[in-house]
């Protein structure tokens, strides 16, 4: 049966407000308006974004399933927690898939990318000078996603992508664990950048696969020392430690 060019369009809208509405409650969950364990109302989120509950309710499913939330019958959608071990296992892809797209990238890196990847170290410079934690983290977020993106495979950006969101929350509070964390990560970024600029790909590979292992140790020091706290409350108060 033929679609009749009407319905094309609405489709093709449908598809689009569906993809806004998923990237606006995405970027809540990833700069944390959003916390652990909070309740996502269709009717509220269709009200704020002026759409209605259709796009809404698709765009639940595509966070369900890219991790980012969990559907429970009878209750709900709720923002979903990712646990300790969940998270080392997640780094430990992380990993393996950042150091695969510096090889990718440093032998063809060009002016334009490398002039995008010092704007992003710039920005977490001057967040950084002003204490901005949420600053930092997008800046940071935004110079990796670009390495990944620009490596030329697809499929891993792909996978990338899943990954970055559900490791948002670690990531924050790993930077605001320790008052020199984010010198720390600051001073990785930039030794990354300099061995991509200088196109030595197995160099920019070990700098990126440490940085990313000093990430999760960086993760467990915001956890580990207040997970006893946490275990007398229940996974309520590990939630309010990640949030």
């Amino acid at each position: 049966m033929e679609i009749d060019s009407g319905d094309r369009i609405e489709v093709v809208r449908r598809h689009s407000l569906t993809a806004l509405v998923r990237d606006e409650i995405e970027r809540h969950i990833v700069d944390g308006k959003l916390a652990p364990g909070d309740k996502l109302n269709e009717s509220e989120w269709a009200a704020r974004l002026q759409v209605s509950r259709g796009p809404v309710r698709e765009a639940f499913r595509a966070l369900e399933q890219a991790g980012l939330v969990f559907n429970e019958k009878n209750r709900g959608v709720f923002v979903r927690t990712v646990s300790l071990a969940e998270a080392d296992e997640i780094y430990a892809v992380r990993a393996v898939l950042e150091e695969a797209a510096c090889r990718m990238l440093a032998p063809r890196i060009d002016a334009t990318q490398l002039a995008a990847l010092r704007a992003h170290v710039d920005a977490m410079r001057a967040a950084l000078d002003t204490g901005d934690h949420d600053v930092y983290a997008r800046a940071n977020v935004a110079f990796h996603d670009a390495i990944v993106a620009t490596a030329g495979n697809g499929k891993l950006y792909e996978t990338y992508r899943r990954l970055v969101g559900e490791l948002s929350l670690f990531r924050r509070a790993a930077l605001e664990v320790r008052s020199d964390a984010m010198e720390r990560s600051l001073a990785e970024h930039r030794a990354i950048l300099s061995a991509l600029a200088a196109r030595n790909a197995d160099e920019a590979a070990q700098l990126m696969r440490a940085h990313v292992d000093g990430g999760r140790q960086r993760a467990h020091e915001a956890v580990e020392p207040r997970a006893s706290n946490a275990t007398d409350k229940g996974n309520d108060g590990l939630s309010a430690l990640l949030a």
